[in-house]
């Protein structure tokens, strides 16, 4: 008879939680189902070559957790799922369950996030000043408590910011809404790289902006075609993802990081830096909100590093603009909803969300590895840690036609298409998120997909 053996290679931190924290991978997975009893605690041990203590603390942290119930002189079992409530009545679950979808750029799964969010729920009911903050009014900028709290954060992700230079946003999304629709009036330009973030794309239609797209290449942004357009018709405000570029995973090097602050004050040019593709602190370039304060606004979300539902953001602004945005996210909802903040808050104050984060970095490098094996031979745009990456397709397909076929075969992808500013055409390369994966076995699996199909025929006649 075999028995269910957990590999703890993918978790870092003590073994004992880490044996918890694969018991709730495998349950998110569907490897253990509810009702079933996990391994006796010493067979566990000697399959695993640890002390049966450490298996015993491992069981009582799942059960901690809510994963597993401990019944005396029987064992230890999966929880069976809890009698379904109002709050499940809103939820609809995903019909495409055989479906891999790499389409949406997400952090990648672990139960440690849906634990993590309800553990601040808990914690929050709990507290009498959360509570209240909950349902009051606060200042637009957000309480100097959480503002500080999320300064502090960001400092130790490598990013030195100011609490009094913050507003916190409903998400990067909200913040880069935010700065077009407060700072620029109906018709003026921005200026960004002629691929880019559709919510960025997005935005500016909705505040009636032109849009201008800039050539770039692996290092970013050029330079020189941006000079020409400034000498045109100096853009009021220029877009840029310095770290990382959705989709294409171009970095903006340091020589162009310059270049671009010595043309935006010279033509008098706002910088909106979108930060959010988060990246290890060693492989992000030196912050534009850094080379020229005065001009720079900042954008980070908590979306990719705890959890997209959280909509939760910091817009970092040059002092001379904080009442004004203020005013604008006062316009626009009052206020960020507290209850929201809170939770946040104590989020990335548990050590678990450190431990989160480092297993995240290093599974996102795990997940690159695969696709850069598996597509040996492909021209492909990453970052090492990145959670995209960009595949240009060989000479005579079409990336259109092959995200048909993909979907066929129960994968999803992105075309070019949606990050095209104005009339860039669309070169033929697909987005690839590999975040979005539920594993890496997904991954895989999906990735192979790809590949066949890149090495069949072009598909001139095949519709849908």
């Amino acid at each position: 008879m075999t028995i269910w053996v957990p590999s703890l290679e993918c978790f870092s931190g003590p073994r004992y939680r880490a044996i918890a924290q694969s018991i709730g991978a495998a349950i998110s997975a569907g490897e253990l189902a509810p009702g079933e009893r996990l391994p006796p605690q010493r067979r566990l041990a000697d399959a695993l070559g640890v002390t049966v203590g450490t298996v015993t603390r491992g069981y009582a942290e799942a059960e901690h957790h809510g994963w597993v119930t401990a019944r005396v002189g029987s064992g230890t079992f999966v929880k069976q799922p809890a009698e379904r409530t109002v709050f499940d009545m809103a939820w609809r679950q995903n019909d495409d369950s055989d479906v891999i979808d790499l389409s949406l750029s997400l952090p990648p799964p672990h139960p440690l996030r849906l634990q993590a969010f309800s553990d601040a729920l808990k914690a929050m009911s709990e507290s009498p000043s959360a509570v209240t903050r909950g349902v009051s009014y606060l200042d637009a900028r957000g309480a100097e408590g959480h503002r500080e709290r999320l300064a502090g954060w960001l400092a130790q992700l490598g990013m030195s910011l100011n609490a009094d230079e913050l507003l916190i946003t409903q998400g990067g999304q909200h913040g880069i809404s935010l700065v077009l629709s407060t700072l620029l009036r109906p018709g003026e330009l921005i200026a960004t790289d002629a691929l880019t973030y559709p919510g960025a794309i997005s935005a500016a239609q909705q505040a009636h902006l032109k849009m201008v797209g800039i050539a770039f290449d692996e290092e970013g942004m050029c330079m020189e075609a941006l000079e020409a357009q400034c000498a045109r018709q100096p853009p009021r405000l220029i877009y840029v993802t310095p770290d990382q570029n959705n989709p294409t995973g171009a970095c903006l090097s340091e020589a162009r990081r310059e270049q671009l602050v010595a043309l935006a004050r010279r033509y008098d040019s706002w910088l909106l830096e979108d930060g959010v593709q988060y990246l290890p602190a060693e492989q992000r370039g030196t912050p534009l909100y850094q080379l020229a304060p005065e001009r720079t606004l900042f954008v980070f979300s908590t979306a990719k590093v705890l959890a997209g539902g959280l909509r939760i953001g910091v817009l970092r602004t040059p002092n001379v603009l904080l009442e004004r945005l203020a005013a604008g996210l006062r316009a626009q909802s009052w206020m960020v909803p507290p209850l929201m903040v809170d939770i946040a808050c104590y989020w990335i104050a548990q050590p678990e969300a450190a431990s989160l984060l480092a297993w995240q970095t290093e599974e996102l490098a795990a997940r690159q590895q695969i696709v850069t094996e598996m597509l040996s031979g492909y021209t492909l745009g990453r970052s090492h840690n990145g959670s995209n990456v960009w595949l240009t397709l060989p000479e005579g397909s079409r990336a259109i036609e092959l995200c048909k076929r993909l979907q066929l075969q129960g994968v999803k992808v992105s075309s070019a298409e949606p990050f095209c500013v104005g009339s860039t055409p669309a070169p033929q390369a697909i987005r690839i998120c590999i975040g979005a994966a539920t594993d890496r076995q997904a991954l895989t699996q999906a990735v192979s997909v790809i590949k066949q199909c890149l090495a069949q025929p072009p598909l001139a006649t095949i519709t849908v």
